[in-house]
């Protein structure tokens, strides 16, 4: 320590923080800020809790500590922090192929009637109201949900078996939960699946145009 030029005793100079940040709100509202630019930035599949952990400043436990895993981080930025599609897997892999398709609808439907669909009329429309996150629903719905589905599966053409099951149920999500449209907006999850399910089915394990058939039409690109 130093005497000062007035003679007094000099203050030291600040040192830098070490060690681990404080798993408080701040820090959790941090990582949600960093999650949120990984995922744009690298894609959902390509990050990890430990690059986020990186991007936000902190050690993975700390992302550990509110995220156990990657796809709850997801939802969780997405504003939908209740909704486990891990569980959501288990649930649509657990029976027969041939009723996949009913168990995925009434699956995703029991994911957003959780709170009598109030959650998803207020975030999708938040969501779809900023470029960034808008990029990232298709994400949870695809990479979260859907690309295990398929992996299972192990069937041709899976990117575009997963583009139609998505568009199918963006449908159902609309016109059930941001534009009701009567009945469906009324229905049981388990009458929209036996209504919908088979043409996820189709959109799943059935047989799709061939190659050629499928190539881009004029003016679209390749």
């Amino acid at each position: 320590m130093k005497v000062g030029e007035n003679g007094g005793m000099a203050q030291p100079a600040p040192t830098p923080r070490r060690g681990r940040r404080p798993a408080g709100q701040d820090t959790r509202a941090d990582i949600l800020a960093a999650a949120r630019e990984e995922f744009v930035d690298r894609g959902y599949e390509a990050s990890s809790l430990r690059s986020v952990a990186r991007r936000a400043g902190v050690d993975p436990g700390t992302v550990r500590h509110w995220f156990p895993d990657k796809a709850r981080l997801l939802t969780a930025t997405l504003g939908v922090a209740g909704v486990e599609p891990d569980k959501v897997v288990e649930q649509v892999a657990g029976g027969p192929i041939e009723t996949l398709g009913e168990r995925l609808i009434e699956a995703v439907i029991g994911v957003w009637d959780f709170d009598g669909g109030e959650t998803v009329r207020v975030v999708i429309p938040a969501v779809m109201s900023d470029a960034e996150l808008r990029g990232l629903l298709p994400q949870f719905i695809g990479a979260a949900i859907l690309n295990p589905v398929m992996r299972a599966l192990d069937v041709p053409d899976a990117p575009l078996r997963t583009a139609l099951v998505a568009s199918q149920m963006a449908g159902v999500l609309l016109t059930r939960y941001l534009i009701p449209v009567e009945p469906l907006a009324s229905l049981a999850p388990a009458q929209v699946a036996r209504l919908v399910g088979p043409t996820l089915q189709r959109y799943l394990t059935g047989t799709l145009l061939d190659a050629e058939t499928l190539a881009p039409g004029p003016g679209t690109s390749a």
